[in-house]
């Protein structure tokens, strides 16, 4: 990153800052793999909110190892001192920002038309969240309807800089009721983002987190199959990351009726073999094993059985060939994963 002095305005400060490219061609992936477009319910996403008033600064010059910068690991400005409102700023550790510094955020967010600047401000926002008080901050001053704004930014870097600053605010119950509104928009960019992109990853580890506790998983039950064509396609890092949503779903008893309706890829059972990533193997066959303990009645597996590509057909179903996939595994070399299919076939 250049060293040199940076001049930044917010109102009649000017950002001069490195440039960060960031940008994805975009497709529908479930549309790719079903030849359908992906069952959508989608709610109206909240405009955003009004937020702390814009901060006027003066002009300030660069001054490393400030407050900001140990917060988001970049430089940052340092105002010039007699300006007793935003110098606090800079001497304080990162567990006691105040709402004043959180204004000043929040505005160079709202007022910046730098895409480099918004990403910025993006992540000294979301490392700052990792503190409860701060997460706090944030949502009383609507800096959370403020940052899921730039969800639908056109840079790519910066809706993966939003993804992540709401994941950390995710971590607090008070949150999740005003996050949980941009499920949709989460969903959709899951669904149209390229495969293994960043944006793909992001998405799903703030799912991740709002899939913790019951409370809000009803929003991701019509996206099952989204996930189960997520893990044919791509690579371990976002298989793992999948696999976590799926198995915070199957851990509900409630959610179980649609997950096993869900259209399945007949593909998915090539991942039950030995050559298959162990954090990816052990988290399906975890996903799998909260699946078997559901009990239907002779009625419902019926007729879940005449729909060919359910889950329950492709995966539950005593004609699946899933068993003698799991038989194999048996003799898997890791000994957890053995555990896990001996649990299964019992």
């Amino acid at each position: 990153m250049d060293n040199g002095s940076v001049v930044t305005r917010l109102g009649n400060m000017k950002a001069l800052l490195g440039i960060i490219a960031g940008a994805g061609a975009s497709y529908g992936l479930y549309k790719l793999i079903s030849g359908q477009r992906f069952k959508k319910n989608r709610k109206s996403t909240p405009s955003e909110s009004p937020g702390a008033k814009s901060v006027q600064l003066s002009e300030v010059k660069l001054q490393p190892g400030s407050l900001l910068a140990r917060v988001s690991g970049l430089d940052v400005i340092c105002p010039r001192s007699g300006d007793g409102e935003s110098a606090g700023i800079i001497h304080q550790s990162p567990n006691n920002l105040g709402p004043q510094h959180f204004k000043l955020l929040l505005s160079c967010l709202q007022n910046g038309d730098d895409q480099v600047q918004r990403c910025r401000v993006l992540r000294i926002l979301g490392n700052a969240a990792a503190f409860t008080v701060n997460q706090n901050l944030i949502r009383e001053m609507e800096g959370i309807h403020i940052i899921a704004h730039f969800l639908s930014d056109p840079a790519a870097d910066v809706r993966v800089c939003t993804l992540n600053a709401l994941n950390n605010l995710c971590m607090n119950v008070q949150n999740q009721e005003q996050i949980k509104l941009y499920a949709p928009q989460v969903l959709e960019l899951i669904e149209m983002s390229p495969v293994n992109s960043d944006l793909q990853l992001s998405a799903l580890r703030l799912l991740t987190n709002l899939s913790v506790t019951d409370e809000h998983q009803h929003l991701l039950k019509e996206s099952v199959t989204l996930f189960l064509s997520l893990l044919v396609v791509s690579r371990e890092a976002l298989q793992v990351q999948t696999l976590k949503v799926l198995v915070n779903l199957s851990s509900n008893p409630d959610m179980v009726d649609d997950i096993v309706q869900a259209q399945a890829p007949a593909s998915v059972l090539l991942l039950f073999d030995e050559r298959t990533a162990p954090a990816v193997l052990l988290r399906l066959l975890t996903f799998v094993g909260n699946l078997k303990a559901w009990r239907p009645s002779a009625q419902v597996a019926d007729e879940l059985r005449r729909k060919q590509d359910s889950l329950f057909r492709v995966m539950l179903d005593e004609s699946s060939q899933l068993h003698s996939k799991l038989v194999q595994l048996l003799s898997h070399p890791d000994g957890e994963i053995q555990a896990q299919v001996a649990r299964i076939l019992t």
